[in-house]
């Protein structure tokens, strides 16, 4: 009776452990889910024709779109990914006490395409699969556009420029089955960028550093 029930117990277990295997040479995998830009801006003062305006800086929120992953393994260990996603949106902030502005300067959009090393340290059977990257990041700021608050102060034009910088991370992948798998990933991203608007002849310049932390969650299958 015992080595029944214990042959029915193992039999469980067996059937409901994830069937795993290691990520080998020359598989590809794909991820999608969601992902989260969360700049840690740090932003200069902002100029007026070169002159620091005093308490004045620049301020970006978080947003949110679908995110996608490709990776390639070159050996079982070691790949290299690419990190994708829809445009991001931010709304831009600007405080400057010398011209009586605390609010709303504009829009942004951008793409923050990553590409990156990564090392899974485990390999056997376990379904779970840590691992840790670092590569490049090339960020693209398209449709900057000034809100009404900003054109009505005598504001005009939006243009961020384009960056290139590191990025960082760690991640995991745990295996439900050979081909499907859970992915959580965090990243750090080095962005920095400048900002220019025009006040009548004058510019209106910020440089910040927007040094995001990037997290995303999601599906992935192995191919």
């Amino acid at each position: 009776m015992r080595k029944t029930l214990f042959a029915a117990s193992a039999l469980a277990l067996a059937i409901a452990a994830p069937i795993a295997q290691a990520h080998q040479a020359g598989d590809i995998i794909v991820r999608a889910g969601a992902v989260t830009v969360d700049p840690r801006e740090d932003s200069s003062l902002i100029k007026l024709n070169g002159a620091g305006l005093a308490g004045s800086k620049a301020t970006l929120d978080s947003d949110t779109q679908l995110g996608l992953n490709f990776a390639y393994m070159l050996t079982d260990k070691f790949g290299i990914e690419l990190l994708a996603a829809t445009p991001f949106s931010h709304e831009v902030g600007a405080k400057i006490p010398a011209l009586g502005y605390d609010g709303k300067l504009g829009d942004i959009k951008h793409l923050p395409p990553t590409l990156s090393v990564v090392y899974y340290p485990l390999g056997g059977n376990s379904a779970f699969q840590p691992y840790v990257g670092a590569g490049i990041n090339y960020t693209w700021f398209f449709d900057d556009s000034l809100g009404s608050k900003a054109e009505e102060a005598g504001l005009r034009g939006l243009d961020l420029d384009d960056s290139w910088g590191w990025a960082a991370q760690i991640g995991l992948d745990y295996q439900l089955t050979d081909k499907i798998l859970l992915n959580a990933q965090v990243r750090y991203i080095d962005i920095e960028t400048t900002g220019t608007t025009n006040l009548g002849t004058s510019k209106v310049k910020v440089d910040v550093d927007v040094d995001p932390y990037v997290y995303m969650v999601g599906l992935g299958y192995k191919f």
